[in-house]
Protein backbone atom coordinates (compact mmCIF):
# COMPACT_ATOMS: atom_id res chain seq x y z
CA UNK A 1 0.00 0.00 0.00
CA UNK A 2 1.03 3.33 -0.80
CA UNK A 3 1.25 6.42 0.47
CA UNK A 4 0.97 5.00 4.71
CA UNK A 5 3.47 5.25 7.02
CA UNK A 6 3.97 1.95 9.33
CA UNK A 7 2.32 2.84 11.89
CA UNK A 8 -0.69 3.90 10.31
CA UNK A 9 -0.94 0.77 8.70
CA UNK A 10 -0.31 -1.21 11.81
CA UNK A 11 -3.55 0.73 13.60
CA UNK A 12 -5.63 0.56 10.92
CA UNK A 13 -5.12 -3.33 10.62
CA UNK A 14 -5.12 -3.71 14.31
CA UNK A 15 -8.75 -2.09 14.24
CA UNK A 16 -10.07 -4.01 11.07
CA UNK A 17 -10.68 -1.03 8.90
CA UNK A 18 -7.41 -1.48 6.64
CA UNK A 19 -8.74 -1.95 2.65
CA UNK A 20 -5.91 -3.80 0.30
CA UNK A 21 -5.72 -1.83 -3.45
CA UNK A 22 -8.64 -3.18 -4.53
CA UNK A 23 -10.97 -1.84 -1.80
CA UNK A 24 -11.92 -5.02 -0.23
CA UNK A 25 -11.31 -5.31 3.43
CA UNK A 26 -8.88 -7.32 5.32
CA UNK A 27 -9.82 -9.96 7.86
CA UNK A 28 -8.78 -8.32 11.62
CA UNK A 29 -5.51 -9.36 12.73
CA UNK A 30 -5.16 -12.46 15.13
CA UNK A 31 -6.07 -11.39 19.18
CA UNK A 32 -2.67 -10.67 20.82
CA UNK A 33 -0.89 -13.56 22.54
CA UNK A 34 -1.52 -13.76 26.41
CA UNK A 35 1.00 -12.22 28.59
CA UNK A 36 4.44 -14.08 28.58
CA UNK A 37 5.63 -12.26 31.55
CA UNK A 38 7.43 -14.89 33.79
CA UNK A 39 6.11 -14.17 37.22
CA UNK A 40 8.47 -13.28 40.38
CA UNK A 41 7.53 -16.43 42.31
CA UNK A 42 5.43 -19.08 40.82
CA UNK A 43 2.85 -20.83 43.04
CA UNK A 44 2.39 -24.49 43.06
CA UNK A 45 -0.72 -25.71 42.05
CA UNK A 46 -2.90 -27.57 44.66
CA UNK A 47 -5.63 -29.93 43.88
CA UNK A 48 -7.79 -31.07 45.92
CA UNK A 49 -9.09 -34.46 46.95
CA UNK A 50 -12.61 -33.69 45.60
CA UNK A 51 -10.79 -32.46 42.48
CA UNK A 52 -8.90 -35.35 41.95
CA UNK A 53 -11.42 -37.78 42.70
CA UNK A 54 -14.10 -35.76 40.45
CA UNK A 55 -11.02 -36.23 37.31
CA UNK A 56 -10.79 -40.09 37.77
CA UNK A 57 -14.06 -40.29 37.57
CA UNK A 58 -14.12 -38.54 34.74
CA UNK A 59 -11.09 -40.49 33.25
CA UNK A 60 -12.62 -43.76 34.63
CA UNK A 61 -15.95 -42.91 32.61
CA UNK A 62 -14.54 -41.96 29.04
CA UNK A 63 -15.21 -44.67 26.29
CA UNK A 64 -13.72 -42.79 23.09
CA UNK A 65 -10.41 -42.56 21.87
CA UNK A 66 -8.17 -39.90 22.89
CA UNK A 67 -11.25 -38.59 25.52
CA UNK A 68 -8.64 -38.87 27.94
CA UNK A 69 -6.37 -36.70 26.59
CA UNK A 70 -8.89 -34.10 26.20
CA UNK A 71 -9.84 -34.31 29.47
CA UNK A 72 -6.17 -33.75 30.54
CA UNK A 73 -5.65 -30.88 28.04
CA UNK A 74 -9.01 -29.20 28.89
CA UNK A 75 -8.15 -29.17 32.75
CA UNK A 76 -4.06 -28.29 32.22
CA UNK A 77 -3.18 -31.63 33.64
CA UNK A 78 -0.62 -34.20 32.84
CA UNK A 79 -0.80 -38.34 32.43
CA UNK A 80 1.37 -38.28 35.52
CA UNK A 81 -1.05 -36.70 37.53
CA UNK A 82 -3.66 -39.51 36.76
CA UNK A 83 -1.02 -41.93 37.48
CA UNK A 84 -0.32 -40.29 41.19
CA UNK A 85 -4.01 -39.90 41.87
CA UNK A 86 -5.01 -43.41 41.19
CA UNK A 87 -2.42 -44.60 43.51
CA UNK A 88 -3.02 -42.65 45.89
CA UNK A 89 -6.68 -43.82 45.63
CA UNK A 90 -5.72 -47.14 45.80
CA UNK A 91 -3.46 -47.00 48.45
CA UNK A 92 -6.80 -44.72 50.79
CA UNK A 93 -4.42 -41.57 50.59
CA UNK A 94 -7.22 -38.98 49.58
CA UNK A 95 -9.22 -40.18 53.60
CA UNK A 96 -5.68 -39.03 54.71
CA UNK A 97 -6.03 -35.74 52.61
CA UNK A 98 -9.46 -34.64 54.32
CA UNK A 99 -9.33 -31.33 56.83
CA UNK A 100 -9.31 -32.58 59.86
CA UNK A 101 -10.98 -31.48 63.20
CA UNK A 102 -8.24 -29.48 64.37
CA UNK A 103 -6.74 -29.50 68.43
CA UNK A 104 -6.68 -32.40 71.04
CA UNK A 105 -8.13 -35.80 70.66
CA UNK A 106 -11.24 -35.66 72.80
CA UNK A 107 -11.02 -39.14 74.25
CA UNK A 108 -14.47 -40.23 75.74
CA UNK A 109 -14.26 -42.63 79.35
CA UNK A 110 -16.59 -45.98 78.68
CA UNK A 111 -18.29 -44.79 81.53
CA UNK A 112 -19.89 -42.12 79.92
CA UNK A 113 -20.27 -43.48 76.22
CA UNK A 114 -22.45 -46.48 78.34
CA UNK A 115 -24.36 -43.48 80.04
CA UNK A 116 -25.25 -41.54 76.95
CA UNK A 117 -26.15 -45.26 75.40
CA UNK A 118 -29.09 -45.28 78.85
CA UNK A 119 -29.53 -41.83 79.03
CA UNK A 120 -31.22 -42.19 75.01
CA UNK A 121 -32.61 -45.43 75.78
CA UNK A 122 -34.45 -44.55 78.55
CA UNK A 123 -35.56 -41.56 76.41
CA UNK A 124 -36.86 -43.77 73.59
CA UNK A 125 -38.59 -46.47 76.01
CA UNK A 126 -40.56 -42.99 78.01
CA UNK A 127 -41.82 -41.98 74.36
CA UNK A 128 -43.14 -45.02 73.51
CA UNK A 129 -44.54 -45.50 77.24
CA UNK A 130 -46.65 -42.26 76.88
CA UNK A 131 -47.91 -43.38 73.28
CA UNK A 132 -49.10 -46.62 75.01
CA UNK A 133 -50.65 -45.09 77.35
CA UNK A 134 -52.45 -42.74 75.47
CA UNK A 135 -54.01 -45.38 72.92
CA UNK A 136 -55.14 -47.12 76.36
CA UNK A 137 -57.15 -43.78 77.77
CA UNK A 138 -58.49 -43.41 74.00
CA UNK A 139 -59.26 -46.99 74.43
CA UNK A 140 -61.29 -46.59 77.73
CA UNK A 141 -63.49 -43.92 75.88
CA UNK A 142 -64.84 -45.76 73.44
CA UNK A 143 -65.35 -48.53 75.77
CA UNK A 144 -67.49 -46.10 77.99
CA UNK A 145 -69.11 -44.34 75.22
CA UNK A 146 -70.16 -48.13 73.73
CA UNK A 147 -71.69 -49.30 76.91
CA UNK A 148 -68.83 -51.23 78.13
CA UNK A 149 -66.32 -49.36 80.35
CA UNK A 150 -62.96 -51.10 81.38
CA UNK A 151 -62.15 -51.16 85.09
CA UNK A 152 -59.71 -48.76 86.34
CA UNK A 153 -56.67 -51.41 87.52
CA UNK A 154 -53.83 -49.62 89.25
CA UNK A 155 -50.28 -51.44 88.58
CA UNK A 156 -47.97 -51.62 90.72
CA UNK A 157 -44.84 -49.88 89.36
CA UNK A 158 -42.19 -51.77 91.81
CA UNK A 159 -42.69 -55.00 90.33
Amino acid sequence: MKGYSSASLAASERSGEAANEAGAEVAPARPLAPDSEVVARPRRRRFTAEYKLSILDQADAVEDIGAVGALLRREGLYSSHLGTWRRQRKQGEFDALTPKKRGPKVVVSPLVKKNREQEATIARLTKKLKNAELIIEVQKKVAALLGNPIPNIQIDEEN
